[in-house]
């Protein structure tokens, strides 16, 4: 087995699992949804959104995390590593916009306590006076 054979091989089970985690956070976020609207739970949209934005954006890492294995170690050539900047861009700025879609706020900004408590967690709905 050659060393290119090995880090191609890297990448694409990095790939995989990037795809694998898209697909399975999306279908455990569709069930979790419809459960919830089957038992008329309340709000459904905002947590399925940002339960279906978390399993993107992990699926992004990964896909970049490949890209870069591959590029870096297999074909560092002017045009491949142009390439692969483009495609980190593209994927960068996808990954912040899900971000702010998902948490209201940009990744560098600091967590306010108050505001960013998770629906999904169930913390929500406690009562602080019980």
């Amino acid at each position: 087995m050659t060393f290119q054979s090995v880090i191609e091989a890297i990448g694409t089970v990095i790939d995989a699992a990037g795809v694998a985690a898209i697909v399975v956070g999306a279908l455990i976020a569709t069930v979790v949804a419809v459960r919830a609207l089957a038992a008329k739970r309340g709000a459904v949209y905002v947590p399925f959104r940002r339960s279906l934005g978390r399993s993107i954006l992990l699926g992004l890492e990964l896909l970049v995390a490949a890209d870069i294995i591959r590029t870096v170690a297999l074909t560092p050539t002017l045009e491949s590593v142009a390439v692969l900047g483009g495609i980190v861009l593209i994927r960068t700025f996808l990954s912040f916009s899900l971000e702010l879609e998902i948490s209201g706020r940009w990744p560098w900004q600091k967590k306010d306590p108050k505001t960013d408590a998770d629906p999904t967690s169930g913390a929500a709905d406690a009562d602080p006076t019980s």
